[in-house]
């Protein structure tokens, strides 16, 4: 960023009015690039902006934001990431934070520290809503393994494929979205089904939502 530049910023939410909403609160202080509505749009988008800042939302159609910041850090690991959300389980600030985000901002929560957490992730800090700061530092000094994430125990890819089967996408489509056989993305499934003990399609779309994975 160049000396006296307003810091670049790329805003990622399938809510278009809420979207609109941050451009507002952003607009004083930060140069907004561009808005995407969803994951595999956002990752295109940050490698052809290079932008200082992402602000993403975590529930997001083809790719949710948690794996979306994975792969953006595996991309550029300077690209800062702050994750907008409605979701106030500690779990998923841990999965954030395990991906490379820089910040964790609750939805409604925004107007007060959406700001706030920006700025802290261009000085290469971190930041948590205050309201869940405390139960995260009391979840990561309990018993091992007393919270544990059952999402954390899928691969990268079985998320990705899980998110594209509760999405209602057939095995034929995902395959060709991600370049693989139908064939290794019913293996994919399979292996998700037996790591998670579900034994139908339902049950699968059930814990995705339940997850955050998708929204309903």
């Amino acid at each position: 960023m160049k000396p006296g530049a307003r810091p670049r910023v790329l805003l990622a939410d399938d809510h278009r009015m809420f979207a609109e909403g941050i451009k507002g609160l952003l607009a004083p202080e930060f140069e907004l690039l561009d808005v995407v509505e969803d994951g595999q749009a956002l990752l295109e988008a940050a490698e052809r902006l290079k932008p200082d800042v992402i602000v993403a939302d975590i529930t997001m159609p083809r790719l949710n934001g948690i794996d979306a910041t994975m792969r953006l850090k595996q991309m550029d690991d300077r690209i800062r990431v702050v994750l907008l959300t409605m979701h106030p389980d500690v779990a998923f600030v841990r999965r954030a934070f395990d991906a490379g985000a820089s910040g964790y901002v609750l939805k409604h929560s925004a107007p007060d520290e959406l700001i706030a957490a920006i700025r802290a992730s261009l000085q290469g800090k971190t930041f948590v809503t205050p309201t869940l700061a405390g139960e995260l530092m009391h979840d990561a000094t309990g018993a091992p393994g007393g919270s544990a994430d059952p999402v954390a125990m899928l691969t990268s890819r079985q998320r990705e494929i899980l998110q594209l089967v509760a999405e209602g996408r057939s095995a034929k489509e995902i395959a060709v979205d991600l370049k693989l056989s139908p064939r290794t993305v019913e293996f994919h499934k399979y292996r998700i089904m037996e790591a998670l003990k579900l034994h139908t399609t339902a049950e699968l779309v059930h814990f995705a939502i339940k997850h955050g994975i998708v929204s309903i």
